[in-house]
C-alpha cells in the first residue's frame, strides 16, 4: 500500500475516532433513541433518491441494517446516555470483532485459528477487566448496553458476510434505509413526542449548536466521508491490509474525548483496553497460506511477492462506530 493510501486508512482512523465524542455532544440535546432514527434518516433519504439498490437478497439487507444500525447505536447511544465515557467506549465497542468471530463460527461454520482463538480470549479477558473494575467504581449498566450494541455490530457484519454485496458502498448507504421507521416508533414510545418535539424545535437554538454540529459530523464525516474512503481502500487491497488501521480508532477515541472533555482513565482500564486492542489485532492477523508455511526463511526471501491490489480479494468489513 503507498504512502498516499495509507495515509488515507489513518484519515479514515480518526474520522471515526472523532465520531465519539461528536456522538457525546448530539447526544447532549437529542433523546438517544431518536438520534438514532436521525442520523439514519439524513442518511437515507438522499441514498433512496440517488442510490441504486444493492444487488443483495432483502433479508441480509435488512439484516445489515438492524444489526448494525438498530441494535448496534441503540445499544451504545442509550449506553453513552447513560453516563459510558466517549473514549471507553471506543474501546469497549471493540468486542464486536470477537463476537463476530464466534458468531461467523457458530452460524456460518467458519473454522476458528488458534490464532483468532487466541486473540478472542485476550479481547475478553480485557473486557471483563473493564466490566468488573467499572462495576467496583462506577455504573455497570453503561458498559453491558455498550457491549450489546457491540452484539449488534456483530450481528450485523455477519449479514453483510452473507449479502456479499458486488458494490459494498451501496449496501453501506442502503442499509441506512431501515433505522429510521422503526426507531422513531421506538423512540416516540420510550421517549415521547413532548421530549422529541422539544429536541427539534429548539435545534437551531445557539445552546444546541454543539449538538448540532456534532449530529452534522457524524452524518456527513464519520458516514459518508468515511465509509466512502473505507470502501474505497477496501476495493483495491485485501481486508488484511486495510482492517489493522481500524486498530487506531479507539485511540484516537481516547486521545479526542481526554483532549475536549477532560476524561481520565486509571491504570486498569488503560491495560484492559491495550488487551482488548490487542486481542482484536491477534485475531484479525491473515492466517499464513499453505505454500507460505512450506517456504523455508530463504525460500520466501527468494520467492517472488504478490501484489496487493489482486482482483477478488477485498470484502466488506464492519466500521469502528462510524
Amino acid at each position: 500500500m503507498p504512502t498516499r493510501d495509507r495515509l488515507l486508512a489513518v484519515l479514515v482512523a480518526v474520522c471515526w475516532g472523532l465520531n465519539f465524542p461528536a456522538t457525546a455532544l448530539a447526544l447532549q440535546h437529542f433523546p438517544p433513541l431518536f438520534m438514532v432514527a436521525l442520523r439514519f434518516a439524513l442518511v437515507a433519504v438522499p441514498t433512496v433518491l440517488l442510490v441504486p439498490r444493492p444487488a443483495v437478497k432483502l433479508r441480509w439487507l435488512i439484516g445489515t441494517g438492524l444489526g448494525i444500525g438498530v441494535l448496534q447505536f441503540a445499544f451504545l447511544y442509550l449506553g453513552m446516555a447513560a453516563g459510558m465515557p466517549s473514549g471507553l467506549a471506543s474501546l469497549v465497542l471493540q468486542a464486536s470483532a470477537p463476537f463476530t468471530v464466534l458468531l461467523a463460527g457458530v452460524f456460518l461454520r467458519e473454522r476458528l485459528s488458534r490464532r483468532q482463538v487466541a486473540g478472542i480470549v485476550l479481547a475478553v479477558a480485557g473486557l471483563a477487566a473493564i466490566a468488573v473494575h467499572r462495576g467496583q467504581t462506577a455504573a455497570l449498566l453503561p458498559v453491558v448496553l455498550t457491549l450489546c450494541g457491540a452484539l449488534g455490530w456483530a450481528v450485523g457484519n455477519v449479514c453483510s458476510r452473507q449479502a456479499r454485496a458486488p458494490k459494498p458502498l451501496q449496501l453501506t448507504l442502503w442499509m441506512s434505509v431501515v433505522p429510521p421507521v422503526p426507531m422513531l416508533v421506538v423512540a416516540l414510545i420510550v421517549e415521547g413526542p413532548a421530549r422529541i418535539g422539544a429536541s427539534l424545535a429548539t435545534a437551531f437554538d445557539a445552546d444546541a449548536l454543539p449538538s448540532l454540529l456534532g449530529l452534522l459530523y457524524i452524518v456527513l464525516i464519520a458516514t459518508v466521508l468515511g465509509y466512502g474512503l473505507w470502501n474505497r481502500l477496501l476495493s483495491a487491497y485485501p481486508s488484511s491490509t486495510v482492517a489493522p488501521f481500524s486498530m487506531l480508532v479507539p485511540i484516537v477515541g481516547v486521545i479526542s474525548s481526554w483532549l475536549i472533555f477532560g476524561e481520565s482513565f486509571d491504570a486498569v482500564e488503560l491495560i484492559a483496553g491495550a488487551a482488548v486492542i490487542g486481542g482484536v489485532l491477534i485475531g484479525s492477523l491473515p492466517r499464513p497460506t499453505r505454500a507460505t508455511t512450506e517456504l523455508s526463511g530463504s525460500q520466501r526471501a527468494m520467492a517472488p511477492r504478490e501484489p496487493d491490489n489482486l482482483p477478488g480479494t477485498a470484502r466488506l468489513t464492519g466500521a469502528p462506530g462510524g
